[in-house]
Order: structure tokens, then sequence, then C-alpha cells
């Protein structure tokens, strides 16, 4: 007959181990610095789109400038001759007073000439939000920041415009 072998149970003195050496705590940046970093390292400006009416402002923001403005790769007193609408360009910065601090360049298409000088604006201003988030509340209580929806209503068929109905003779 097989004998079957019997097991040995033998208690082992529990193994001590060495303490564990705290590691050092390495500052993790968030997500907000990555970005700012990366833009950074990619463009040596930073970039922001206003609107207003049909016009489109496509603006750049680079850091240490002289105050210049071009607009259209034109001086903006030269495009916008009225002064009116070269202090609607410079009213954000102003605000913030940093009209010395950068030089904007801004491609303007579509609109008038007053949208276009609003649509700058707000291209300005949300370059400086980009650049600092510091300067929102300063800037939002003007409503430079909002985009103004307000558009030119649509011809409806049998009216002269939006709205105007054809002269009414009653004889």
């Amino acid at each position: 007959m097989p004998t079957t072998a019997t097991k040995k149970t033998t208690k082992r003195a529990p193994v001590k181990k060495a303490p564990k050496e705290k590691e050092p705590v390495v500052a993790v940046a968030t997500a907000a610095e990555k970005r700012e970093k990366k833009k950074h390292i990619r463009h040596p400006y930073l970039y922001a789109v206003g609107r207003r009416k049909n016009a489109i402002a496509r603006t750049r923001l680079f850091r240490n400038g002289k105050g210049n403005i071009t607009v259209n790769q034109k001086d903006y007193t030269v495009y916008f001759p009225t002064f009116s609408l070269q202090q609607i360009i410079k009213q954000p910065l102003e605000a913030v007073g940093k009209l010395t601090d950068f030089d904007f360049s801004i491609k303007v298409h579509g609109g008038g000439s007053h949208g276009q000088a609003e649509a700058a604006r707000h291209g300005i201003t949300r370059a400086l939000v980009v650049f600092d988030e510091n300067l929102k509340p300063i800037l939002k209580p003007f409503g430079y920041l909002t985009r103004d929806p307000r558009k030119k209503e649509r011809k409806k068929p049998g009216l002269k415009r939006a709205r105007r109905a054809p002269q009414f003779s009653k004889r």
C-alpha cells in the first residue's frame, strides 16, 4: 500500500520590512499651466477673434511691444481715419492701462468701417484676457467681452425692407 506523504507545517517568524522612505513631493503642473507653456513655445503671439455684425477681426497680441496697432498691414490711424473709430480700437487698452505694453496685428474683413472697428475692439479684448485672466473683471463691466449679437434683419417677401411695408393708399 502506498504511503501518503504528510506535509509538515512550520511557522516562520514574520519578516520585518524596512520602513518606507517618503518620496519627495514633485509639483505637478496644472492643465492651465501646461497650456500656457505650450502657447509660449509654439507662437510668439497670442491669438483671438472678434466679431460684430458681419465683420470678423483676427487679432494677434505680441508681448513686449511699443503700442503699435496695425489693421490689414496699415497703421490703425490710416485704416480708421476718423477719431471716433480710433477711440473704439483703443478703449480696452485704456481700460486696463496698457496702451504701450503690446503690439497688435489685426486682419479685418466683412461689414462696414464701424462694425470692423468694434470687431477689432472685441478681438483686442479677448486677446488681453488670453494674456492675463485677471483682466477679465476689469473689462467685463464695460461690455467689451460680450459679442454684440445684433445683425441686420433679413428682407421679407412682400415688404420693401425687413419690416417696411409698401405705402398704403386707401383710394
